[in-house]
């Protein structure tokens, strides 16, 4: 197996260390089945994989040996965010999936204690040929035998259907939300996405939240700015442009009259 070194900082402030714990401490009430979970937000730069990375983080620390997926093929924040270092050639889950690589190849045990990974290689402009077949869920089953937990960062479920496919593979899945940004239609249709995959969404996590604004009883909230910035380039892919240009058209043309 090879090695990845994770040399960013995960500490949380004490807020944001609650926070993460409470959705823990549920993740584990989930049931002795859920052990595959996809995570996905509706838009860009909601936290999503901020809050992969900290959900992998606080159940390492319980103990679990856990298994953080990489399937953000089109545009992964990963490596660069959290400054990973892998050894070898820096083969992953591209390489695996388009038979380049064996599955031992592909997996990377981190310097931090019950923490693995599988890092997605190189990007890839057309992902769904990789994901949308046999070879990936076969893939997903066999790590989940293998692993307490496995959590897959997969891209915003609002913008292209990848998440949703990846969430076939799944026993659950989590939506990241951004406060006072996420609006109500984006994220109706985004629950509806992720529904018709037959697998349960086992809550949302409400992300960018001031803890003085919102009581940590209701809901699980994070205050820290974690954008993600490049997720903006999505556009390039022809997914992200006038998400609710449609709406917007129709309250121009509601002004007019």
């Amino acid at each position: 197996m090879q090695r990845a070194e994770i040399n960013a900082k995960l500490d949380l402030d004490y807020a944001g260390s609650e926070a993460i714990n409470t959705i823990c401490s549920n993740l584990m009430f989930s049931g002795k089945n859920i052990k595959k979970i996809v995570v996905t937000s509706c838009e860009p730069n909601d936290g999503k994989s901020f809050v992969a990375m900290q959900i992998v983080s606080n159940m390492a620390k319980r103990g679990k040996k856990v298994l953080l997926v990489d399937a953000d093929l089109r545009l992964s924040v990963l490596n660069a965010h959290y400054e990973i270092k892998l050894s070898g050639q820096g083969v992953g889950l591209a390489h695996l999936l388009s038979g380049q690589c064996m599955l031992e190849d592909a997996l990377y045990q981190s310097n931090i204690p019950n923490v693995y990974l599988m890092p997605i290689g190189t990007d890839v402009q057309a992902p769904l040929s990789l994901i949308a077949t046999p070879d990936f869920d076969r893939l997903i089953q066999a790590v989940g035998e293998t692993f307490d937990l496995v959590i897959i960062d997969a891209p915003p479920v609002g913008l292209v259907i990848d998440a949703a496919e990846i969430a076939r593979s799944c026993d659950g899945s989590i939506l990241v939300l951004e406060y006072a940004k996420t609006h109500r239609r984006a994220l109706q249709e985004a629950k509806q996405q992720m529904e018709r995959t037959g697998t349960p969404i086992l809550g949302c996590v409400l992300n960018k939240v001031t803890m003085d604004r919102l009581s940590t009883k209701k809901y699980y909230s994070y205050g820290g700015k974690y954008g993600y910035g490049k997720y903006g380039k999505y556009g390039r892919y022809g997914y992200s442009k006038g998400y609710y240009r449609r709406e917007d058209e129709q309250k121009g043309k509601k002004k007019d009259k």
